[in-house]
């Protein structure tokens, strides 16, 4: 029997929720934006507003522009070791270890392939043996996502789908979530071979915008079926810590790492971290 937390997503208009939810998030009427920040303020006490370029949180034009509010320079510590891969966001590490057989966790008892979350057979092809971190990006978290590793983008994919909640609770009931939901992949070719950073959406996430293409989910057409390949033949190359693009409302990112790259052993299960920690390494 599934919960009623889960049973419900499944019943709701799930995108024509998360597309109101974008609307008012956007709403740039000053007593409804303030009224969103102050009421989320209080629900997450922990957001750390002094780490922010802007610590006035009534300064910003839309409860949006506050959510995805950049952090000062100095905010996070990269972590400098030039064979060093990174967190790309800061948030909670849902779910890591190494596809195998091209299968991977997505949470206890629940498997999804690298096949079903690319949307591309032919790219997919260069993730068999790949590890893989899943960071889980809670409502007070900071929400701009970074590269974890130099390189060159060579492919988007957008993949329309549903928008169930990415939290734990339901990952652990809902088959093959990851794969379901909508998703934007970004494709890198790194001095180590391919890496992938996939953004995927969830219930009332208003957007998920990228550096390179702008807003990419929603899509402008309501109800696309089908995959969105992008392939860019000279895509622009960007650092380690380089800013990807960011969620307006919490997700998760998941990594598809080279095949060289080795986890960082220190890493655990549902343990908080930052962007710019070290997650994994070439040497």
């Amino acid at each position: 029997m599934l919960p009623f937390n889960i049973l419900k997503q499944y019943l709701a208009p799930q995108h024509i929720i998360s597309r109101f939810a974008g609307l008012l998030a956007n709403s740039k009427i000053p007593r409804l934006k303030n009224y969103l920040i102050r009421y989320f303020l209080g629900k997450y006490p922990e957001v750390n507003l002094s780490e922010a370029l802007e610590a006035n949180p009534y300064a910003y034009h839309s409860f949006n522009h506050f959510f995805t509010r950049k952090l000062h320079p100095q905010a996070r510590s990269i972590a400098s070791e030039a064979s060093c891969l990174i967190s790309p966001a800061d948030g909670c590490i849902q779910n890591f270890g190494r596809i195998k057989k091209n299968q991977f966790i997505q949470a206890k008892n629940h498997l999804y392939s690298v096949h079903s979350i690319l949307a591309h057979d032919k790219l997919a092809q260069n993730f068999q043996n790949s590890a893989f971190v899943t960071i889980y990006l809670a409502p007070k978290d900071y929400h701009r996502v970074h590269l974890p590793f130099a390189g060159k983008l060579t492919d988007m994919i957008y993949v329309p789908g549903d928008l169930f909640s990415v939290n734990i609770l339901t990952t652990e009931h809902v088959p093959s979530l990851f794969a379901k939901n909508e998703r934007v992949v970004a494709l890198f070719e790194t001095a180590y071979g391919p890496m992938a950073v996939i953004l995927v959406g969830a219930m009332i996430v208003g957007s998920i915008d990228t550096a390179w293409a702008g807003k990419v989910a929603p899509h402008r057409g309501c109800f696309k079926k089908k995959p969105e390949h992008t392939a860019y033949a000279s895509g622009p190359n960007y650092k380690k810590a380089d800013e990807l693009g960011f969620f307006s409302l919490g997700s998760t990112v998941i990594v598809l790492f080279p095949p060289q790259a080795k986890l960082n052993p220190n890493l655990s299960l549902l343990t908080p971290i930052k962007m710019g920690e070290a997650i994994a390494d070439f040497s």
